[in-house]
């Protein structure tokens, strides 16, 4: 499925299976999950993508010839030696590429991938399963880690990271309070299935004070709104690659020693520790499956809010 330019629909073709260079392993692809990043590229939101351009960025598959089942995420390469990468933070290399975006990604039937970053994956999980975890599940750890250690943790857009950083803030003790768009019962009762102490609309102010909150909905309103609701020395992270534009505040809401902060991209470290927490918690996903050639409409109910969890590509039996 491919994307020839922005605001269009995917095409379905039939392309040459890629040819994997010295590095590389060629993998034949089981799932991809579907993931907001996917929309804001087909969108036209996020600048230069490599077109034309096979998305997608949260893979499950095996390598051809091997019996090793593989998980490849957004991070498809770095240089290792800048002074992010020397000092850890290889998720901000200035000259990083990124799966589905710069490199072909996995709403395909094969792809390819550079063998030092890829990731292993727990066992437990199906393809289905486990393809969440790759970018919802470890862009939601992330933000986890850099909203601090707090106990009251705030939720903003419950959707695919959020269904599963709620169980990752649940199984370390925390209480959870979630935030859907005004309105949404379902998406409350989701939360509430899943621990949330309160679940209500983003309109809405939560019962308690929040030490840390993560917003995952890309609507710059979010942040004013988070800010009020957070105690002293908090942190509101917001963890998406874009967002709408923030409506000016006043200095008030970050007095306190309140901590605005966005959260960029994932490291590879991230990845193994994650993968490696999901099933002692353990992580459940919930997903909607579609046939490979359904991209499109699952871009669709992504867009619309019509997901209960993870859209999910099922590309081997399509």
């Amino acid at each position: 499925m491919v994307l020839d330019r922005p605001a269009e629909p995917l095409r379905q073709t039939e392309l040459p299976v890629p040819t994997p260079r010295p590095g590389q392993l060629l993998v034949r692809v089981h799932a991809c999950a579907v993931c907001r990043t996917d929309l804001h590229i087909v969108a036209g939101e996020l600048p230069h993508p490599k077109l034309p351009l096979v998305l997608g960025h949260q893979i499950v598959g095996t390598v051809v010839d091997e019996d090793r089942r593989v998980g490849i995420p957004w991070l498809a390469w770095t240089d290792g030696d800048c002074r992010f990468c020397r000092s850890g933070r290889e998720n901000l290399c200035d000259r990083a590429r990124f799966t589905g975006y710069d490199v072909d990604g996995g709403f395909a039937e094969y792809t390819v991938v550079d063998e030092h970053f890829c990731l292993p994956l727990p066992d437990g999980y199906s393809a289905l399963e486990a393809a969440p975890l790759l970018c919802a599940g470890l862009i939601g750890y992330r933000s986890l880690r850099l909203a601090g250690d707090g106990e009251r943790i705030g939720l903003y857009g419950f959707g695919a990271s959020a269904h599963i950083v709620a169980q990752v803030a649940r199984h370390e003790g925390r209480r959870v309070f979630a935030f859907t768009r005004p309105g949404d019962e379902e998406g409350q009762a989701f939360a509430r299935d899943l621990g949330a102490a309160w679940a209500g609309g983003s309109d809405q102010r939560p019962p308690e004070e929040l030490d840390a909150a993560i917003i995952f909905a890309p609507v710059g309103e979010l942040v004013p709104l988070a800010l009020g609701a957070l105690a002293k020395g908090g942190t509101v992270a917001c963890a998406g690659i874009h967002m709408s534009d923030i409506p000016a505040f006043s200095y008030e809401l970050l007095w306190g020693e309140r901590v605005l902060r966005s959260v960029a991209n994932l490291t590879r470290r991230d990845g193994e520790e994650f993968l490696a927490l999901a099933p002692r918690v353990p992580v459940r996903t919930s997903v909607s499956r579609f046939p490979l050639e359904q991209a499109n409409a699952a871009l669709e109910h992504l867009r619309a809010g019509e997901l209960r969890g993870a859209a999910v590509l099922d590309v081997l039996t399509s």
